[in-house]
């Protein structure tokens, strides 16, 4: 496989048959954000660049002007078995942003790909198609992550991420942070010192993130399948409230600029958004093993009841609240209803888990931002597992920077009953700084919440190894995030058997 370094060789000039060219418009690298590919089928994949010779400057360093940008995907690395190639235009209006969707190959295959722009050559990606819809698999291995603010560590884990072998990484939410700079002595980088709220802001924010080199490698190295949540929009935000209870205009402007600058930076098959409505979820397979769906709980929800993290109160049972909305959640029910996969999943972006937050065994206290804000949708939803019988259903969330495993019932309050799904909660890349492996607070969740099987605050992402017998987690850790080059360990595998919805450690 691609590893670190191959994955961003050094840019290269390109002429004709690949003789020496001049470096034409461009004095800088144009790739300097580098390459992505994502959502894979089973015979086509999407392609993403972005041209940037001067990132952080407001236009990136490229002007008005459209500019053609040649790509080629290949069988070798060397690019002297050239697969598909083709040329297309990457204009101002979209940030002089890329995305090929790239048909006709074949599935469960390895494929390298590039970009030229003014002669010069892009770092190479590697790519992976998705089995063929009916195959039998013996594996599909997922990577899951989430949650990288960037000023609170070093992006180490994508850097030992890149080294896995993955067929798809899925990445919960959380791409960005909006905020401001905020100059702490614990911060180990900056933010620029705006909060981002205009299309130009958010662009230089995603410029920001996607010059690190470590999630560079990540993306060279493994298709990824991407949702947003609400920091790359604003924090707790709702259909059109702004998570401080603002509504209006205003807001509306502002997320149809947050979310059309995260579509220019992402490699995903949805078009472009309409004004403020990006319309993202979508189901990707891989063959007769895992149907992954990806699920928006942020555009179609209703405002979040109660206060933060609360007592709760009526509002979060109350019988018209919505988190997926009614057409999401009605599209969610017909890819599970009859699925021949082995593993359903469903990729969100919050615990859907009861989580009691007070540390006090006396009190309960939960944050309404969570499915525990949407009790009557959540409880509708995973009843629907069981009286639907949906095959091994399996939950993928974000959002809560710890390491998470539980247990899903309908009815958390009746712990006798049996689970009807097992939930995957990936803690962040680097959001909240230095984690940590044990402390009171960990406990007190561990003890509160007894559907829970583990949970652990170190920053890091999981490794799911997934057969037609057993799905398998691996909860891989750095132990720092504000020191480069952290080692990458494995602080504990979690096992589901195949038709028993139960956590086992392994």
């Amino acid at each position: 496989m691609l590893r670190g370094g191959l994955a961003l060789a050094a840019a290269g000039a390109l002429g004709p048959l690949g003789c020496a060219a001049p470096r034409g418009r461009f004095s800088d690298d144009p790739f300097a954000l580098g390459v992505a590919s994502g959502d894979p089928l089973h015979d086509r994949v999407v392609l993403w660049t972005r041209l940037a010779p001067r990132p952080l400057d407001d236009d990136g360093g490229m002007g008005p002007e459209a500019v053609p940008v040649r790509w080629q995907v290949a069988h070798d690395e060397g690019f002297t078995r050239i697969l598909r190639e083709g040329e297309t235009q990457a204009m101002a209006t979209q940030a002089h942003s890329v995305h090929v969707d790239v048909l006709g190959l074949a599935p469960q295959r390895a494929y390298f790909y590039r970009f030229i722009a003014g002669g010069i050559a892009s770092p190479v990606g590697r790519t992976r198609t998705a089995p063929a819809p009916g195959a039998a698999l013996q594996a599909v291995r997922i990577g899951q992550v989430g949650c990288q603010h960037y000023e609170d560590g070093f992006y180490t884990a994508y850097r030992h991420l890149a080294d896995e072998d993955l067929d798809v990484v899925v990445h919960t939410g959380d791409y960005i942070y909006e905020g401001a700079g905020r100059n702490r002595p614990e911060h180990v980088r900056l933010h620029s010192p705006h909060v981002c709220v205009t299309l130009a802001q958010y662009r230089l924010r995603y410029a920001l993130y996607k010059s690190d080199p470590d999630l560079k490698l990540a993306h060279a190295a493994h298709p990824f399948a991407v949702v947003f949540d609400d920091h790359e929009v604003a924090n707790d935000w709702a259909d059109d409230r702004d998570g401080m209870g603002n509504d209006g205009a205003a807001f509306r402007t502002r997320r149809a600029a947050a979310l059309k600058a995260w579509w220019e930076h992402m490699p995903l098959r949805a078009p472009a958004p309409v004004a403020e409505n990006m319309p993202s979820y979508r189901t990707l397979g891989f063959g007769r093993l895992v149907r992954l769906n990806l699920c928006d709980t942020r555009q179609y929800r209703t405002d979040q009841p109660c206060g933060k993290v609360v007592p709760l109160c009526d509002g979060a049972m109350s019988p018209h609240a919505r988190m997926l909305g009614t057409a999401q959640e009605h599209w969610l029910r017909g890819q599970l209803t009859g699925s021949p996969a082995r593993w359903n999943v469903i990729g969100q972006q919050v615990l859907m888990a009861e989580l009691d937050r007070d540390r006090d065994p006396e009190a309960r206290r939960f944050d309404t931002d969570k499915w525990d804000g949407y009790q009557v949708p959540r409880q509708r939803l995973l009843t629907f597992l069981a009286e639907a019988r949906v095959r091994n259903p399996v939950v993928l969330s974000g959002d809560f920077h710890r390491h998470i495993v539980a247990e899903l019932r309908p009815d958390f309050s009746r712990p006798e009953t049996p689970p009807v799904a097992v939930e995957f909660l990936n803690t962040s890349i680097s959001s909240n700084g230095d984690g940590r492996e044990r402390s009171k607070r960990l406990s007190a969740l561990l003890r509160d919440n007894p559907h829970l099987r583990f949970a652990s605050a170190l920053r890091g992402y999981v490794r799911h190894d997934i057969t037609d017998a057993v799905w398998r987690a691996d909860m891989r850790v750095v132990d720092r995030v504000t020191v480069r080059a952290a080692p990458i360990r494995t602080q504990a595998s979690f096992a589901v058997e195949a038709g028993r919805p139960l956590v086992a450690r392994a």
